[in-house]
């Protein structure tokens, strides 16, 4: 009697954009799909991401890239502002969040991406909001896993693509201080209504010494607006900070007192906002991304930060290239972790050093006071990375 072969189920831990992403691509190749996310339901808010270079051909194949499109946020331009309101330039040719406006480049809101790259994975894959893993135990044979909720499963194949502080890394690997290095700035997003009137328009007001000041752009067809704030630091903030909202409110605020311009309005927002984020800017730098039967996508194995501009493409790329290595090597998990460590390597290590590239442009910029030329040639100079992070080419599995 001829026996078929038993479906590998897979664990993804997370439900943000790599994991409903490689969820997508191991459902099409015939993999048991199972998606757990702490969040009750899709996680609101988040800063503008982008989608560029070869993801935007890993969209293609997904056959998400129209709707990515179709969603964009669509910016016209940007202008820049004193304490006093008082316009200090405009241009239609760029913004700071999404760069050159005639680029291939996509500019889309975080969750909006999340959403679409759910949906496109389909009925096949099954998702499990409000729960989260608590233990999980490998060997020879399968991943045994205790979620938080109770529940007791096994699995062929644990992923962890739950960002930057992966509880499944810290489960596999170790302690989070031994792979995350801080890069001396925390930012903060929330959602406000457009009291300014923006029409598909992005501010900036920039301030002097640590604190970055505000970015406000107009979203979903100019009914409200993303709020961006960050600031420098030496030492970071306390260990309280990371784990409660309020005390991030309360940082933030405190950071910012007596600022000018819409600064004192928009903070009072910040206190009421459902999708409030806060988060210090790090990258995560492994030797490895995987052991044993457990491997870490996106963000949790190689975060390169929001300063990179890269993490989105990183994750949509990553999900694409772990899972044509898994159906390449045929169930053999070992050979194919290896492969997708070798073939992203280059190209995760090329995108991090560009958050560290564009860090000591803006670095130098603020303790040189350069202006837009003479940083521009001082970042030519440190070999900014965008060529060799665009020019990555997916390969065909």
């Amino acid at each position: 009697m001829r026996h078929e072969k038993r479906r590998q189920s897979v664990l993804i831990s997370g439900a943000g954009i790599a994991g409903p992403a490689l969820a997508y691509w191991l459902d099409r190749y015939g993999y048991e799909v199972t998606v757990v996310e702490q969040f009750a339901g899709p996680r609101p808010g988040g800063h503008a991401v982008d989608v560029r270079g070869p993801a935007l051909e890993v969209a293609r194949r997904m056959g998400v890239l129209d709707r990515i499109r179709d969603r964009r946020t669509g910016l016209r331009g940007m202008s820049a502002v004193d304490a006093e309101g008082r316009e200090l330039f405009r241009t239609t040719e760029r913004t700071l969040s999404g760069g050159d406006l005639d680029s291939p480049d996509i500019e889309i809101l975080r969750d909006e991406l999340a959403a679409i790259v759910t949906d496109a994975g389909g009925a096949g894959i099954e998702y499990v909001h409000g729960d989260s893993i608590d233990r999980l135990e490998q060997d020879a044979e399968a991943v045994r896993v205790v979620f938080r909720g109770g529940a007791r499963r096994a699995f062929d194949l644990v992923v962890g693509a739950d960002g930057v502080h992966s509880h499944t890394r810290g489960l596999v690997f170790g302690p989070e201080e031994d792979f995350l290095h801080h890069l001396g700035t925390s930012t903060a997003v929330w959602t406000a209504p457009n009291y300014l009137d923006l029409d598909r328009w992005q501010i900036v007001h920039r301030m002097p010494g640590r604190l970055w000041g505000a970015l406000v752009m107009s979203v979903r067809c100019n009914q409200e607006v993303r709020v961006h704030v960050g600031f420098d630091w030496d030492e970071p903030p306390a260990e309280s900070v990371a784990r409660d909202p309020r005390e991030q409110r309360r940082l933030i605020a405190g950071q910012f007192e007596g600022s000018g311009w819409e600064l004192p309005r928009l903070l009072e927002y910040m206190w009421g906002a459902p999708d409030f984020h806060y988060d210090s800017m790090a990258q995560i730098r492994m030797d490895s991304w995987s052991l044993g039967r457990v491997a870490l996508l996106g963000d949790a194995g190689y975060c390169g930060s929001p300063l990179s501009g890269q993490g989105t493409s990183m994750a949509l790329v990553g999900a694409y290239v772990l899972a044509g290595e898994l159906r390449a090597a045929d169930g053999d998990h070992e050979a194919a972790f290896a492969a997708y460590e070798w073939e992203l390597r280059a190209y995760v290590t090329a995108n991090q050093d560009l958050a560290l590239t564009n860090k000591a442009v803006m670095d130098a910029r603020d303790a040189a006071e350069l202006g837009e030329a003479e940083a521009r040639e001082f970042a030519d100079e440190l070999g900014a990375g965008e060529d060799v992070t665009n020019s990555y080419a997916v390969r065909d599995y």
